[in-house]
């Protein structure tokens, strides 16, 4: 489309896309690696006693509490929630954290949400969004581990 469109358009979305990708790599890296680090650190039965598939709903709730604790972009939540699946983290308890990092991670609203949009709006946001996490949890509990 940027062909149709002329030399000059089809460059700057050259440069552009270039720079874009430039810039996310050294982060996709650092998630990547982090996230391994993580899994390294954290002893594997602090993950199965926390967030394990018999933690039950204290699971649910100390991984909704983790997904909303936890910095970072995508990378980073989801790889964390990859090193848990992979070190015996329970479904439901991942699928929650996972939710709730999208939902609610608190540095994001901090730094992005309430400067661009009304504070309340942004906790009314994160209020009403509550349930999300528990009812993924819930609805992974009822389908049981593919």
């Amino acid at each position: 489309m940027a062909w149709q469109r002329g030399r000059v358009v089809l460059v700057s979305s050259v440069r552009e896309g270039s720079m874009d990708f430039l810039n996310i790599v050294p982060r996709i890296a650092l998630g990547v690696v982090g996230s391994g680090y993580i899994a390294a650190v954290i002893p594997p039965e602090v993950i199965t006693g926390w967030l394990g598939p018999d933690s039950g709903w204290l699971g649910v709730l100390t991984a909704v509490i983790a997904g909303a604790a936890t910095p970072g972009g995508p990378v980073v939540g989801f790889s964390i929630g990859a090193v848990a699946l992979k070190v015996g983290g329970g479904t439901p308890q991942v699928i929650a954290y996972v939710v709730a990092w999208a939902l609610f991670a608190f540095q994001r609203m901090i730094l992005w949400e309430i400067p661009f949009m009304p504070a309340r709006f942004v906790w009314f946001r994160a209020a009403v969004s509550v349930p999300f996490p528990f009812l993924a949890a819930a609805i992974a509990m009822v389908i049981g581990k593919p």
